[in-house]
C-alpha cells in the first residue's frame, strides 16, 4: 500500500529543513530536493483521478501543504501554487491534460497572475509575445502558462458573455526566456521570476480559458474556486512557519541568557507570555482553518456547489490564520532579541519569509472588510476575493 500524502510530506521534512540555507541562497530548490517532491507525486496531488493522480481531499491536502510548511515555506508554496494551478486540467481535454502534466517526467506548469501577454490569432492556433510576471517555480517548470487576450484581426476577440476572450497558453519552458526579477528578503527559494516569450507559436490545444472554462471533471474539489484552493494552502505555509518559529524560539529561550539579565530567556516573564499567547493563536489558527476546510468539503461533496455564505467562511478561514502567523513570528522575533536579526538562526528566515507572505493578497486585510460587510447585511461589490 502506497504511503499516505500527509506521511510523505511528514517523512520528507528533513530533508526539507537540510536544504534550507541552500534554497535560500540559489532562490531555487535543489535539483534532488525537486527530484524528491516530483517523485513522491506532491506535485499531481490536485490533479484528476481520470489521469491516474489522487484528485486529493482539500481537507488533507491542507494538511499536506503544512508539513512541507514546517520544513521551508519556499517548498511549500512552490508545491501548494504549482498544484493547484494544476486544476486547470479538470478543465482541459484529457488528452491535452496529460501531455502537459503527466507524460513529461517531473513537470510541472509555473504561470502568471496577469495578462500582461498578447496573442493574435494564426493558423492552427496562436502567437504570443510578452513579458509576464511572478511566476512561482519557474526554474523547475517544463510549461510556463502565459496569459493573454487574444486579438484576431487586430480587434480584441470577446467571448458570448461579452468579455475579453483571455486565456492561459501552455509554452514549452525551452521556448521562453526566465528574467532574474525575484531579488527579495523572504520566500526568495520560491524563485518568483518573470519570464519573457517572443512570437511563440501556441496550438489551440494547449490552451484553456482563464476564468470560465467549462468544468470537465465532475469532483468537489473542482466545484471550490482556485483562489479558495491557493488561499487554503497559503494559509497552512503560513502555520507551518509560524509552528518552525515558535519551536525555534523555544529552543533559544532554554539557552540564551540575555545581556543585563538574570537567568535565561525563558525565564523572563515576557517570555512565557509570548509563549503562551503564541501557541493559543497557532491552535486557533488551525482548527479554524482545519474545522472550516473540513465543513465546506463535505458540504461540497454532498451538494456539488459552493454557497457564497461557504466561500465567506472560507477567506475568513484563509486570512485571519495568515494574519495569526504574522503576529506570531512578529512577538517572537521581538523577544528573542539580537539573535534573531543574524542569518545564522532560523526566526530570521521565518521572519523575512511571513513578511512576504503579509504581502500577497490571499491575507490582505481589505477581506476583512469584505467579509464584514458580507456578515452586516450590505452585500459587496466584487465577491471574486470569495
Amino acid at each position: 500500500m502506497p504511503p499516505l500524502p500527509v506521511d510523505t510530506a511528514r517523512e520528507l521534512a528533513a530533508e526539507i529543513r537540510s536544504c534550507a540555507a541552500t534554497i535560500e541562497a540559489n532562490r531555487e530548490l535543489p535539483a534532488p530536493l525537486f527530484a524528491s517532491l516530483a517523485d513522491a507525486g506532491l506535485f499531481h496531488l490536485l490533479l484528476p483521478r481520470s489521469l491516474g493522480c489522487p484528485e486529493l481531499d482539500l481537507p488533507t491536502y491542507v494538511r499536506v501543504i503544512g508539513e512541507l510548511g514546517f520544513g521551508d515555506a519556499s517548498t511549500a508554496w512552490i508545491v501548494s501554487q504549482c498544484s493547484v494551478f494544476a486544476t486547470y486540467a479538470a478543465r482541459m481535454p484529457r488528452d491535452a491534460a496529460r501531455a502537459i502534466w503527466i507524460d513529461p517526467p517531473r513537470s510541472i506548469v509555473a504561470n502568471t497572475p496577469l495578462p500582461t501577454a498578447t496573442a493574435s490569432v494564426v493558423p492552427g492556433g496562436y502567437r504570443v509575445t510578452g513579458r509576464q510576471g511572478f511566476s512561482t517555480g519557474c526554474r523547475h517548470a517544463t510549461w510556463l502558462a502565459a496569459q493573454a487576450p487574444i486579438t484576431e484581426n487586430g480587434t480584441p476577440r470577446l467571448l458570448a458573455s461579452g468579455e475579453p476572450d483571455i486565456r492561459y497558453f501552455f509554452v514549452p519552458a525551452a521556448e521562453a526566456t526566465l528574467l532574474d526579477t525575484w531579488q527579495v528578503r523572504g520566500m526568495r527559494g520560491t524563485g518568483t521570476h518573470h519570464f519573457a516569450v517572443d512570437d511563440v507559436f501556441v496550438p489551440e490545444e494547449r490552451t484553456v480559458l482563464v476564468a470560465t472554462p467549462p468544468l470537465l471533471e465532475p469532483g468537489p474539489l473542482y466545484q471550490f474556486p482556485r483562489t479558495l484552493l491557493f488561499g487554503s494552502g497559503d494559509a497552512a505555509v503560513a502555520l507551518g512557519v509560524a509552528r518552525a518559529g515558535l519551536d525555534a524560539f523555544i529552543a533559544l529561550a532554554s539557552s540564551k541568557s540575555p545581556r543585563q539579565m538574570t537567568g535565561r530567556l525563558r525565564d523572563q516573564v515576557l517570555a512565557q507570555t509570548d509563549v503562551g499567547r503564541a501557541e493559543s493563536e497557532l491552535r486557533a489558527g488551525r482548527a479554524m482553518l482545519h474545522e472550516t476546510v473540513r465543513e465546506v468539503w463535505a458540504a461540497v461533496s454532498a451538494r456539488g456547489t459552493i454557497t457564497l455564505e461557504e466561500r465567506v467562511a472560507m477567506r475568513m478561514a484563509i486570512t485571519h490564520p495568515i494574519r495569526l502567523a504574522i503576529q506570531i513570528i512578529d512577538a517572537l522575533y521581538n523577544t528573542a532579541g539580537a539573535t534573531a536579526i543574524y542569518e545564522s538562526h532560523p526566526l530570521q528566515r521565518y521572519f523575512q519569509d511571513v513578511h512576504v507572505l503579509s504581502q500577497h493578497l490571499q491575507g490582505r486585510l481589505a477581506h476583512y472588510t469584505l467579509i464584514g460587510r458580507h456578515w452586516l447585511g450590505l452585500g459587496v461589490d466584487d465577491d471574486t476575493s470569495f
